[in-house]
């Protein structure tokens, strides 16, 4: 009966996946598709939750061959990441316009994301003493002691580790064994080896022209293919968002989230304040804000099912580019700068509410100007390393925690709740990056505003 009961659910998600396949053969828009997999992933992960329940057999059974779908496109973007940041760091430093204005564009891309790092570390702080949210609050269960006990070697690593011992482990030893994506660092390592081979172009660019512009041909010749696969990739998202989404309301601990609601609503407040500064922004540099919400949506909407700032950059430079009119070069070296560097979310909002949470314990007044002040601080340093894929705000929190002498038994106690709020975090960093994206490009006179503002251009996968 379990069987016939999961071959019926299967069945159901090929009938929805039919259905979205016949949008595209009507040419619906691309986002409008994106939109209805999100819609449609709700409802039916929740008939399954309603149905059978979250642990059951049959949802069990369900949601692994759902995940062929769901986990198998987020797989395929993370296939492309790790060669798509070491080709466009390369690639941006052969374009001209990057050349001209390289530390201009590093000033401000790197810049924007590390200020608005910090700022996103003063609204988590401020939510979290808004909220009243404290630490003693929260109670240990099976699966929380068992995710502190996993995280007590991370904790010894982080904790061991100087900050200058913390800088050197993003320089990389081995390029291509970070290209496998071995270390929480790889992903800075790569973009530092990338960088340097962009450097030495510039240099043998000035001496030995010719071979110079035959690298130049090559890097051009790879980023092409790179983005085609790409897009192969990325038509796929409809039907991934919806395989992503299902899961999540079929498998979520609803009791989990009730019980922690109050730190889930006041998470969610700071995300969503956050991108509203990016919204004030981009308006600031006298760009709609309504235009960024509607050709950003898309790709927000998967950085949100997917949890994978890493897997949305494929998504991220595409809609940069093609959407927003960045210039090549800024989009192919801030996006994945961001994977690493300045995430609002994970490395900003996230470990700032959780300091602040814990301060009590360790006999610190949570409203001490001088503790908010170092925590900023804390979090804005620590910022750099961070990896973009799920457990990059562990990683960053514990960093932090460990930074200012605070407990971390705090991180594993929110693992119930983890997958919702990391949905937001990592839509939050995708924000970030392309806000840093937009206003770099703005900035330096790169935007094409044409782009931009053209409604009709938000549908690239289709090209």
């Amino acid at each position: 009966m379990d069987t016939l009961l999961v071959i019926i659910n299967i069945i159901a998600l090929f009938a929805l996946i039919a259905l979205l396949f016949t949008m595209q053969k009507k040419h619906v828009s691309f986002s409008k598709r994106v939109f209805t997999g999100l819609g449609l992933g709700i409802v039916f992960g929740f008939i399954i939750h309603l149905l059978y329940g979250t642990t059951s057999n049959i949802t069990t059974q369900t949601i692994d061959w759902f995940n062929i779908v769901g986990s198998g496109y987020v797989k395929l973007l993370q296939m492309i990441v790790m060669p798509l940041v070491f080709i466009s760091i390369v690639g941006a430093f052969t374009k001209v316009q990057l050349t001209k204005n390289l530390g201009k564009i590093s000033f401000l891309g790197i810049g924007i994301l590390l200020v608005t790092t910090g700022i996103a570390a003063a609204i988590g702080i401020a939510s979290a003493l808004g909220f009243g949210l404290q630490g003693t609050e929260l109670t240990a269960g099976e699966a929380e002691n068992a995710r502190n006990e996993a995280l007590t070697e991370n904790v010894k690593m982080v904790q061991d580790m100087t900050i200058p011992q913390q800088i050197l482990s993003f320089i990389p030893a081995n390029p291509f064994d970070d290209l496998t994506g071995s270390r929480p660092t790889s992903t800075i390592a790569v973009v530092i080896f990338a960088s340097f081979v962009g450097i030495a172009y510039l240099g043998v660019r000035r001496k030995q022209p010719e071979p110079a512009e035959l690298f130049r041909k090559i890097v051009e010749a790879l980023y092409a293919i790179t983005m085609r696969i790409v897009t192969l990739i990325l038509r796929l998202t409809p039907y991934g968002v919806l395989a992503l989404m299902t899961k999540m309301t079929a498998t979520s601990d609803y009791g989990a989230i009730v019980k922690l609601g109050k730190f889930v609503v006041a998470s969610y407040v700071a995300i969503i304040v956050m991108f509203l500064v990016h919204l004030l922004l981009i308006s600031l540099v006298k760009l709609s804000p309504v235009t960024y919400m509607k050709k950003a949506f898309p790709t927000l909407t998967f950085a949100f099912t997917s949890r994978s700032s890493a897997g949305t950059l494929p998504l991220n430079i595409k809609t940069q580019t093609d959407s927003f009119g960045v210039s090549e070069a800024i989009a192919n070296f801030v996006g994945p700068f961001s994977l690493s560097i300045g995430q609002n979310g994970c490395a900003g909002i996230y470990p700032a509410m959780l300091a602040i949470m814990v301060a009590p314990t360790a006999g610190i007044d949570p409203f001490n100007p001088a503790f908010i002040l170092s925590v900023i601080a804390v979090v804005v340093i620590s910022s750099f390393g961070v990896a973009g894929v799920g457990g990059g705000a562990t990683f960053a929190s514990l960093i932090v925690l460990s930074v200012l002498n605070l407990p971390i038994a705090i991180v594993g106690l929110l693992i119930s709740v983890e997958p919702l709020i990391d949905m937001g975090r990592t839509a939050l960093n995708v924000s970030g990056s392309m806000t840093s994206g937009i206003l770099t490009s703005k900035i330096t006179g790169e935007l094409n505003k044409d782009i931009y503002n053209d409604k009709s251009r938000n549908d690239f996968v289709e090209a």
